[in-house]
């Protein structure tokens, strides 16, 4: 069995950044130890000057690469995942939207034939279903057209067609949405708030249905509303309110402004929040045209400003960015620390995810999915199940930033 020794770079993880030699057998993590690992391999490599942390985890991606899941080909599957992949996501989930019943059906069956992966892309860990289950006044860039209450027949069919949805995105204040949430409980599903319009009594009585997270904070959500001149909180609100429920947000440094994404990470924290792109067809782009959802019957997207919009630019259409600009705008925007910036990228999506048992940590006995980059979060290297599936042609300067996110406090 073919062995691995990464030499030297500093581990980003348990909020320190300290120097480690990881040793690799196989497709699995065998020892992680400071510098001077006594253990020979097939394959050393000198870190020294670089991180390394756990492979990126996205679990909410549209499309990426020029391709979206909901083209429902096998091409648009590798496409995407190939695109992720360099940049440090290892892993993610393919995420639907607001659609048909047949369209939906035919991202299952494309991604149950393609869910064992491509070599060179991100493992698909399971599936996100955003909508259709949504309310129309928070549809953002959602159609619709394929918007619609949820119907028990309708989605309990949807579930035994595919049994590897991971979460489902609803607005919990529909009629039959409570029971739905109950549904996805049952079945170890995570049932998650998203383009809704409940107040935080609705969503109080969501989490006791068993809604637990909510999708792209502050983005397609209610906040506080005037009603005979009371005031009632909404969704963002709850999300700092209940700490049943964990969040993500859109760290693109578009979606939200610095002051926001701050304010997310000081009171909700590291633990209870995750980084996710909500990536389009348009990642990996700057500019031009695109769409948004199948090239059938998708909408016109406009990327400019590092983000994709609307022809009339009345709301954002996803975002354009990759996990490595996630974390760096977490660093550089909001003034977080380097370990906290990954572990949102990391062990905390999985935690949500109920996968932290595989994925989100550099241990002995996990999976060797590894991003490796440098102070400005360039991705160096991209390992895959203990092989090099990416590594940057033009290097990576291997230097240290001389600040506090680079050493345990």
């Amino acid at each position: 069995m073919k062995t691995m020794l990464l030499r030297g770079a500093r581990l980003v993880q348990d909020g320190c950044a300290l120097e480690r030699d990881i040793l690799i057998r196989g497709e699995t993590i065998e020892a992680v130890a400071p510098p001077g690992l006594a253990a020979e391999a097939d394959d050393v490599r000198d870190l020294r000057g670089l991180y390394v942390s756990a492979g990126f985890l996205d679990m909410h991606v549209h499309g990426g690469g020029g391709y979206d899941f909901m083209d429902g080909t096998p091409e648009a599957y590798r496409g995407v995942c190939a695109l992720h992949l360099r940049h440090g996501t290892t892993a993610l989930l393919p995420t639907t939207l607001a659609a048909s019943r047949g369209e939906l059906l035919r991202a299952f069956d494309v991604f149950e034939r393609c869910r064992d992966g491509f070599p060179d892309g991100a493992k698909m860990l399971g599936l996100h279903l955003e909508g259709p289950y949504v309310a129309r006044a928070q549809c953002g860039a959602l159609d619709p057209a394929y918007v619609r209450d949820p119907d028990p027949a309708e989605y309990r069919a949807l579930l035994d067609a595919c049994p590897h949805i991971l979460r489902w995105t609803v607005a919990p204040e529909l009629p039959g949405a409570p029971e739905l949430g109950r549904e996805l409980s049952r079945r170890g599903i995570l049932a998650s708030i998203g383009h809704s319009d409940a107040d935080s009594g609705e969503v109080e009585a969501a989490v006791r249905c068993g809604y637990r997270h909510v999708t792209h904070l502050y983005s397609a959500m209610s906040t506080i509303v005037r009603r005979g001149g009371f005031r009632y909180p909404g969704v963002v609100e709850s999300a700092y309110l209940y700490d049943e429920l964990t969040s993500e947000i859109i760290a693109d440094g578009r979606h939200l402004p610095a002051a926001l994404l701050k304010l997310a990470y000081r009171h909700i924290g590291p633990r209870r929040l995750a980084l996710v792109t909500d990536a389009m067809r348009g990642a990996g782009q700057t500019e031009g045209e695109s769409v948004l959802g199948s090239l059938e019957h998708g909408q016109r997207v406009i990327l400019e400003d590092g983000v994709a919009k609307l022809p009339d630019r009345s709301a954002f259409a996803g975002s354009i960015c990759t996990a490595d600009r996630l974390v760096r705008t977490m660093v550089t925007l909001a003034g977080v620390s380097l370990p906290d910036a990954v572990r949102m990228m990391t062990e905390t999506p999985a935690r949500i995810l109920g996968v932290a048992d595989r994925f989100g940590r550099v241990e002995p006995g996990r999976a060797a999915d590894l991003a490796v980059f440098d102070h400005e979060i360039r991705i160096a290297m991209v390992l895959k199940d203990g092989a090099v599936r990416y590594e940057n042609e033009r290097g990576a300067a291997p230097c240290f930033a001389a600040d506090s996110s680079a050493v345990c406090p």
